[in-house]
């Protein structure tokens, strides 16, 4: 151990015993931090020094939030979690945390070891310091998110510190202007679960400015069928994150207020830039590697993204149209006009001038990469595909006369012809165009020949990220 790890030890030992009151007679960790860096959760061996079972892994000490937590539990609290929250959920908890604890019993040991789940208990709810402590190292624990929520306490305040933890399954939702994403993978990134749903969350936004009452229930419903699904997996929740239409929407907050309720974790609103930069790394991680350099384009709902770089993103644009609001503000004729479609892949190219102005570099660039819901529906259309076939789709080269294709049929068709068309989902029929639009605009002014497909996207940034820093 270095002498800088050293001082630290010593100063998280001398702040515990000043928090505690008494010195821990047992080794442990400090997981969770204050964002300036004071002690809030440790987590301790399962044995102390004389062999004692330890049963409580994660241990609460930070001083605000075990006020906090002493307040809730004199007011009643713990029976009002037991109330609130399905006891099977519940049991899956302690059952998830005693895992972790016995795992890192020795193998040679052969005296007492510790028994129950969360804060030495089998049943219900014993301590909500405990469970807090569980939840804010990152781990799913549906009392201690209630706690949280009750004492107003957000893990976006916090730093985990964790290393050397066993890892489970973890989860990340991207809660889009157009669909609700989930992505659930095992502890080495492999896919065990991924989900799109359209919620449309953004409907009329660019009109209205606000998420309407339907698209919210709408999110809301499938947010806690995906928090019901992460947890039947085991999983932690370990991010969440809103794009365009909570950027631009004026009631954003009182949706997020809701969601985190459902959830326990508040989103993370992310800037333009932010989900280029989550994007670029999912978009181009298993497609190999290009000695040169690599162009993405995200089309989103609410939003698209261009991000420039070769192994690592050099530079980013977001621009405020997307498959849904393009399609509101622009394309108002079933099928749409001439005048309208030249006016909508006009106002993309327009923006693909602004990116160009910045980076001219990016006319020579080596490969382009798309993602998302648009120009992977372009691909499925284009090979007439019947149900989503991930080995045909990822990786595909698509022409750009194969794209103008495709974007010929959809714009000349109805909306009632469009929905019988082989590879377009019913629920994307009404907004492919304008998604279209969008891509052949884009790739008109930049002069791209060739786009090469990835299904992977944000979701698998933001497992990346998570797994590997």
């Amino acid at each position: 151990m270095s002498s800088s790890s050293d001082d630290q030890r010593r100063r998280d030992t001398a702040r515990i015993v000043e928090l505690l009151g008494r010195t821990p007679r047992g080794d442990f960790d400090v997981v969770v931090r204050t964002r300036d860096g004071d002690p809030v959760v440790v987590r301790n061996a399962p044995l102390l020094h004389d062999g004692t079972p330890m049963p409580t892994r994660y241990w609460l000490v930070g001083e605000h939030e075990g006020v906090h937590m002493g307040r809730l539990e004199s007011a009643g609290g713990v029976n009002e979690a037991e109330a609130a929250i399905d006891p099977a959920a519940i049991a899956a908890t302690h059952a998830r945390y005693a895992a972790e604890r016995d795992a890192a019993i020795p193998e040679s040991h052969s005296g007492p070891r510790p028994t129950g789940g969360v804060g030495g208990t089998r049943i219900g709810v014993k301590c909500l310091h405990a469970h807090l402590g569980n939840w804010l190292a990152g781990n799913d624990d549906p009392v201690g998110a209630w706690a949280a929520e009750r004492a107003s306490i957000s893990r976006d305040n916090y730093r985990v510190t964790m290393t050397n933890a066993p890892r489970g399954p973890i989860a990340v939702i991207d809660i889009g202007t157009n669909s609700t994403n989930l992505l659930i993978a095992d502890a080495h990134g492999a896919t065990l679960e991924r989900r799109v749903t359209v919620t449309r969350l953004g409907r009329d936004i660019a009109a209205s400015g606000a998420l309407a009452d339907e698209s919210i229930a709408k999110t809301l419903a499938c947010l806690t069928d995906y928090h019901a699904l992460i947890a039947h997996h085991g999983a932690s929740l370990v991010r969440v994150v809103a794009t365009e239409a909570c950027r631009r929407a004026r009631n954003a907050a009182a949706f997020t207020e809701a969601a985190t309720a459902v959830l326990g974790m508040s989103p993370d609103v992310l800037s333009g830039g932010d989900e280029g930069r989550l994007a670029y790394r999912g978009a181009t991680a298993t497609l190999g590697n290009t000695s040169g350099a690599t162009l993405v384009i995200d089309i989103g709902g609410g939003s698209t993204e261009l991000m420039l770089g070769d192994d690592a993103l050099r530079a980013t644009m977001s621009f405020p149209i997307g498959a849904v609001t393009l399609t509101d503000t622009e394309l108002r004729h079933d099928p749409p006009r001439p005048e309208e479609l030249t006016n909508a892949i006009g106002l993309a190219a327009d923006y693909a001038d602004d990116f160009l102005r910045q980076h001219p570099e990016v006319l020579g660039v080596d490969r382009v990469i798309g993602v998302a819901g648009t120009i992977v529906t372009v691909a499925a259309i284009e090979l007439g595909l019947q149900s989503f076939d991930r080995a045909a789709l990822h990786g595909l080269v698509l022409p750009r006369e194969a794209i103008e294709d495709v974007f010929r049929t959809v714009a000349t068709e109805s909306l009632a012809d469009r929905r019988h068309n082989p590879g377009l989902p019913a629920d994307r029929a009404d907004i492919i165009v304008g998604g279209c639009c969008i891509l052949v605009g884009l790739l008109r002014r930049l002069q791209v020949a060739h786009l090469t497909v990835s299904i992977d996207n944000i979701l698998d940034g933001m497992v990346m990220e998570e797994l590997h820093g």
